[in-house]
């Protein structure tokens, strides 16, 4: 996998997957190791499992920030055999458990028409279910680092993890945050996805390192404008709801691109209605 790691705080290292962007971060311990996030494919997670052993040959702990193919899919590959332990929240690891046929066909419409080659890989993962589960909060001893994982709310799903490591002040958002483009609105919550960013930044100090979903790491400042731009968009969707406005008008308006407003407008619509 082209760039290997990337050190971006003491002992916690930073991989980026070229084709989607996405972020994997490796914690490192005394004589263990915490990876965050899997990939998408067999061959992504092959690669992966090899840039990890290029920097450390410790026995793997696995964590999943949510449970869309592009952060979990390569589970059953990372893990090894005996599996490793694999960390996600309660629902993130029902649906991987109890719907992976969903999941799998959901990801190769996704992907079909800009990544063939990728979508039709997806379709023959095997899905692996995390072995562990957070409610709202959970202390992990990774080689004598205590790294949280907190739950901080419904936003990008309502499954989502963030992985704070506070000795290396380093908190990995998921797709809560994104740099590489816009946030991604399909399963979210953008009423209540305000509240979690905003609950994230309750961890963040001005020197702290956000590891994003996609792209490169960012500065609390980052999150705080992405913040702005979320209790912007979650307004307008509100004050269009009470005045009968189409959807397509509130993202005329949204601080976000057209396509990922207007799923934004349809999904808060729906929080409102109590559909979704």
């Amino acid at each position: 996998m082209s760039g290997g790691f990337v050190e971006v705080a003491d002992r916690v290292l930073v991989l980026r997957e070229p084709l989607l962007a996405v972020n994997v971060t490796l914690v490192l311990g005394d004589g263990e190791a915490l990876l965050v996030d899997t990939l998408s494919t067999v061959g992504q997670a092959v690669e992966l499992s090899a840039a990890v052993r290029a920097v450390t040959g410790d026995p793997l702990t696995l964590v999943n920030t949510h449970h869309h193919f592009d952060h979990c899919f390569g589970n059953a590959t990372l893990a090894g055999d005996p599996p490793r332990p694999i960390w996600a929240h309660e629902l993130a690891a029902a649906a991987l458990r109890d719907d992976p046929e969903r999941l799998r066909r959901e990801a190769y419409a996704e992907l079909r028409d800009e990544h063939p080659e990728l979508a039709d890989e997806l379709a023959e993962v095997t899905v692996l279910a995390p072995t562990h589960t957070v409610h709202t909060e959970a202390t992990l001893d990774i080689g004598g680092r205590q790294v949280v994982l907190r739950h901080p709310g419904r936003g990008h799903t309502d499954a989502d993890l963030v992985v704070h490591v506070p000795d290396a002040d380093v908190l990995v958002a998921g797709d809560l945050v994104e740099q590489s483009g816009p946030p991604a609105f399909e399963d979210s919550y953008p009423l209540q996805w305000p509240e979690a960013v905003a609950e994230l930044l309750r961890w963040t100090t001005d020197s702290t390192v956000v590891v994003p979903g996609h792209g490169t790491p960012v500065d609390a400042d980052f999150v705080r404008a992405q913040h702005a731009q979320l209790v912007e968009l979650a307004w307008l969707i509100r004050a269009g709801h009470t005045g009968s406005t189409p959807p397509e008008r509130v993202a005329a308006d949204a601080p976000f691109p057209a396509r990922p407003a207007l799923l934004a407008a349809h999904r808060g619509y729906a929080e409102l209605d109590g559909t979704a």
